[in-house]
């Protein structure tokens, strides 16, 4: 049986490089791509040292990863015995082209994700609605900002579409007002219920005592008087305090006379004659 031996000094015939130096293209390649981890995650904590929001500071580091991974990809392909001003003077046409054409949206996403992170209408974690959609902010990328829904739907949106539009941020503000709507009926007694839904939001603590809480007469609807009730708090306990608010009411007041009224429907049926 012959003898196959593997020369691995030998040249690849249809490339002309050697095997070694694949490999060592391979070893730069990751070498470097681990020393570009390390460069991303030194500058990400000079950022934060600065006092930048973290938005600004993530897209900035994106930004600097991609393009050292670009610059570490041409500086690898000399190796390889191809010829890198070619390939640069190629690319850059091709660039051209494409930002003349195609890429007009791309570079809008990628400045309107720069000026969203400049401007900080949100920070990570915060709840949005955004175009429409609402969930927690969860990142703004270079090319799109994405939310996560209370019941984890990942809705990414294009950063210029966010941008053009209305932001409404809930908890951005330290405090929000919570409402809650109750109706009763006509035949209650107004003063007694309106001191009833004041009494149950004295006795909350998580209730600011500045801006009081109010009770006030929204509507003179057909089948109920309407009520509201209107109490501050801290953002982070808003939920929790508009459901307590709700169970409470509807606990106590039926248990003091007061009627909280569902709609009636009266069938006569007349008999024919």
């Amino acid at each position: 049986m012959p003898d196959f031996q593997l020369d691995l000094s030998s040249q690849l015939p249809y490339i002309g490089i050697s095997i070694f130096d694949i490999i060592f293209a391979i070893v730069a390649f990751i070498v470097g791509y681990i020393l570009i981890i390390l460069i991303v995650k030194i500058f990400r904590k000079s950022l934060m040292k600065t006092g930048l929001s973290r938005i600004l500071t993530e897209f900035l580091s994106k930004f600097l990863k991609i393009l050292l991974i670009v610059i570490l990809i041409l500086a690898i392909l000399p190796i390889l015995n191809i010829d890198v001003s070619a390939i640069v003077i190629g690319i850059s046409a091709v660039i051209g082209l494409i930002l003349g054409f195609g890429m007009q949206d791309t570079m809008t996403n990628v400045f309107a994700g720069f000026w969203l992170a400049v401007l900080k209408p949100f920070e990570v974690g915060d709840y949005v609605q955004v175009n429409g959609m609402e969930g927690s902010l969860k990142n703004v990328g270079i090319m799109s900002t994405v939310l996560l829904t209370p019941d984890n739907k990942y809705i990414m949106i294009p950063n210029t579409l966010v941008w053009g539009a209305s932001i409404v941020n809930y908890t951005k503000m330290p405090t929000r007002r919570v409402a809650v709507d109750i109706g009763i009926s006509y035949e209650s007694d107004l003063d007694k219920a309106i001191k009833i839904l004041m009494d149950i939001m004295l006795r909350d603590n998580r209730i600011l005592k500045n801006p009081k809480p109010t009770v006030i007469v929204s509507e003179l609807a057909d089948s109920s008087i309407n009520l509201q009730l209107r109490a501050w708090v801290k953002t982070e306990n808003y939920w929790d305090l508009k459901n307590d608010l709700t169970k409470k009411i509807l606990k106590i007041l039926p248990g003091e006379g007061i009627e909280i009224p569902y709609p009636k429907m009266d069938i006569r049926i007349i008999k024919p004659q």
